[in-house]
């Protein structure tokens, strides 16, 4: 009997050895022929699977973004049984830095992404279109924080959620710069955190904060089956959904009663 492939499985991989490229050269150095050699198949093999070049990098932007979703998504999951809107925004904005070596791989791939989405109109509609559907999970955790009485109600805005994701996006590049220690950026967002839900303008970090922390480094060792680079990628949102914490709504974990039907993503 002929031995049955799974295709879904084989485009993953593929895409695994287009990000390995992608994380080191960039995405201008990833031909067909490259990621063939990096995958260790024929062209001929690869192009059984991607007819073009472009229909490679599409499904692995895509794939990633699934990655980095499930990833966010399993970071929720761990938290109480029923997270505060301020540990769920937490856990987004902290599942968006690179922590460690596994996200700081998928930030660069999705730095990769782009810089190439700038000239490439379908890749810059994947990250075009995301953005709005983030900025709306935020907000609406915002709001139910005020309901809560967690919030002033006038900071409970889209402007304030689009403020979250730049603040998160602006810290990932300076970790990625070597202007900020990881360490650095995770306070400074607990900072920023601690002063929006006005819990201190000290910057220090409460229990809710210590015991994300404390998750963040135990799993920066653990392996990850899915990625073929070692870790489930994390990304930036300039990329979403293609490269955000895979932001549909049908995907989160549905947050606190009264809020929302439904949230983002994590793993």
């Amino acid at each position: 009997m002929p031995k049955k492939v799974d295709h879904e499985a084989r485009r993953q991989e593929i895409s695994e050895a287009l990000w390995r490229i992608a994380s080191t050269r960039g995405l201008d150095g990833a031909s067909l022929r490259d990621v063939a050699a990096e995958a260790d198949i024929s062209l001929g093999r690869l192009q059984h699977y991607f007819r073009t070049r472009d229909e490679m990098l599409l499904f692995a932007l895509r794939h990633i973004n699934q990655l980095a979703a499930r990833r966010i998504r399993e970071r929720i999951e761990a938290l109480a049984e029923e997270p505060t809107p301020r540990e769920v925004l937490r856990a987004c904005l902290s599942g968006m830095l690179p922590l460690d070596d596994k996200s700081r791989t998928g930030l660069l791939v999705g730095a990769a992404y782009y810089s190439r989405a700038v000239h490439d109109e379908t890749l810059r509609a994947e990250a075009r279109d995301g953005i709005p559907q983030l900025r709306a999970f935020f907000a609406d955790q915002l709001r139910l924080a005020a309901e809560r009485g967690e919030l002033p109600p006038e900071r409970a805005t889209e402007d304030e959620a689009m403020l979250l994701i730049s603040m998160a996006d602006g810290l990932a590049s300076y970790v990625l710069l070597d202007v900020h220690a990881p360490e650095t950026a995770l306070r400074l967002l607990d900072l920023h955190l601690a002063n929006l839900f006005g819990t201190g303008e000290s910057g220090e970090v409460g229990e809710t904060e210590k015991r994300g922390e404390a998750g963040e480094k135990g799993e920066a060792g653990e392996p990850e089956e899915s990625a073929g680079f070692g870790g489930t990628p994390v990304v930036n949102s300039r990329l979403a959904p293609g490269l955000t914490p895979g932001l549909t709504s049908e995907e989160m974990p549905a947050p606190p009663a009264p809020g929302p039907s439904a949230a983002p993503a994590p793993r």
